[in-house]
């Protein structure tokens, strides 16, 4: 049976301010001691009234705007019921029927995945299990997420790995969110069901919770893909929608529950929290403050300094190193030279030490000092590398390094044609290959004047020399 997934997403990303949701506790939970970030209001105590973080509203109406969501001038907070050891309150401040934002979409190779809603609400505590005992974490409870909810358009795994990490390049460029999975930031549950090619019918889908990462995310649904084709195969297709979690340790799923429904959770209009009014005005202004987002940005570093595509990912991708890749090009008018330095020698420094442009010692001036001595001859390209590395590793100025350590490269055009002549009547016997058309005997000349001066000499202007003296 030729069989055809339908998958949806939905992505929970925290929001990047300094305060809770409903209350003035600070959001950095991670690395923090457990339940040291807890008030009586993130604490569930009966009596604490929540306040609606304003900045919070801000960033998720942005990041809506940006994923071209219509915003509603009227919305409002619901209350979503269920128990769990983590929901102090025993119930979340959701949204439901309301939201700030619906009908969206995004772009991505070629086609449009609808975006059917983002909206706020608050995240619940940390579990933690060892043996027999469990553990509660309240730092992260209250802690503000959106939740964007996509259209089930998504025909694959790899094509829903695809939106999710476009989806948080997104995110991290707009500063709504860090999306940090390691700390816990952007996580998924995705939605999948099968059904016949040619067909337009919705069949009964399966949830899966628990995907942490990109790779768990499109292990799971290739999975679910396998467990759902043996089971249309045998004529047992899915009668009810179910959830299941996500076993990373076994790359498998297991059974959950049946799916809730909305009933399930007894929505009704939370009491405590007007309902929002969103002016126009302030709506436009969010509007005016989104930036170049990813897909135009990489679009114009291509056409502007001739990037290749995984070059323009890498400056999408890693938001501070494409930000001091396009600082230095505009200053040195060298976006070739620049591209290597920023995306192959200090990118490759960072990797290495798992940190970002922002936290490096190596400053914009830092480059535009160095590419500008490799273009002017003062110093080679590899000897410009190792300057490079120094000043990575103690933040010193390079044109200090390349003094100190002697690597200035010998541009003198008189002692270079009396060391090229010296070279050419010492080894006649290279000049004759090389006449006979042996381009490695002309390399093995240049090579021999590099010798002479200790690998100072400007290579590009040896090489003209010899060849003017050679004819």
């Amino acid at each position: 049976m030729d069989l055809e997934p339908i998958i949806g997403l939905e992505v929970h990303a925290q929001v990047a301010t300094s305060s809770k949701l409903w209350c003035g506790c600070s959001n950095a939970d991670f690395g923090a001691e457990p339940n040291t970030l807890v008030c009586p209001v993130c604490a569930g105590y009966p009596g604490a009234l929540p306040v609606l973080n304003e900045r919070a509203l801000s960033l998720a109406i942005t990041t809506a705007l940006a994923l071209n969501c219509e915003i509603p001038e009227h919305s409002k907070f619901d209350r979503k019921n269920y128990f769990y050891p983590d929901l102090p309150m025993g119930y979340q401040i959701s949204q439901y029927d309301e939201p700030i934002s619906k009908k969206g979409w995004l772009d991505m190779t070629g086609r449009r995945i609808g975006i059917t809603r983002l909206h706020l609400e608050n995240d619940a505590g940390k579990l933690m299990h060892e043996g027999d005992f469990s553990f509660v974490d309240f730092n992260r409870s209250g802690s503000p997420l959106m939740e964007i909810v996509s259209e089930p358009d998504l025909r694959s795994p790899e094509e829903a790995k695809m939106f999710a990490e476009e989806l948080q390049k997104i995110l991290q460029t707009l500063g709504s969110s860090e999306a940090n999975m390691y700390k816990g930031q952007m996580r998924f549950d995705a939605s999948i069901s099968l059904r016949p090619k040619g067909e337009t019918k919705l069949y009964p889908r399966t949830e899966i919770k628990n995907l942490n990462s990109f790779r768990s995310l499109e292990a799971a649904l290739k999975y679910e893909i396998r467990q759902q084709t043996k089971a249309w195969e045998q004529g047992k297709a899915l009668k009810k929608e179910i959830t299941v979690g996500w076993i990373d340790e076994e790359q498998r799923t297991q059974m959950m529950r049946e799916k809730e429904t909305a009933a399930d959770y007894r929505y009704f209009p939370e009491p405590d929290l007007p309902p929002l009014l969103l002016e126009k005005e302030f709506v436009e202004h969010l509007r005016q403050s989104i930036p170049e987002l990813p897909e135009k940005k990489r679009e114009r570093l291509i056409a502007e300094y001739g990037l290749t595509e995984e070059e323009a990912e890498i400056a999408v991708t890693n938001i501070s190193l494409g930000k001091l890749f396009e600082e230095v090009a505009k200053k040195t008018k060298d976006p070739k030279r620049t591209r290597t330095f920023v995306f192959t020698v200090l990118k490759s420094h960072l990797k290495e030490d798992l940190t970002d442009a922002a936290n490096s010692k190596v400053q914009p001036e830092h480059l535009v000092e160095l590419i500008t001595a490799v273009s002017s001859g003062k110093v080679s390209g590899i000897a410009a590398k190792e300057v490079l590395e120094e000043t990575y590793l103690t933040g010193k100025d390079p044109l200090v390094i390349i003094k100190e350590r002697g690597l200035e490269q010998v541009s003198d055009t008189k002692e270079l044609e009396t060391l090229c002549g010296q070279v050419i009547a010492q080894n006649p016997k290279i000049i004759e290959d090389y006449k006979k058309g042996k381009d490695k005997a002309f390399a093995a000349l240049v090579g021999k004047v590099m010798a002479l001066t200790k690998g100072k000499a400007n290579p590009p202007l040896v090489t003209e020399i010899m060849k003017k003296k050679i004819g």
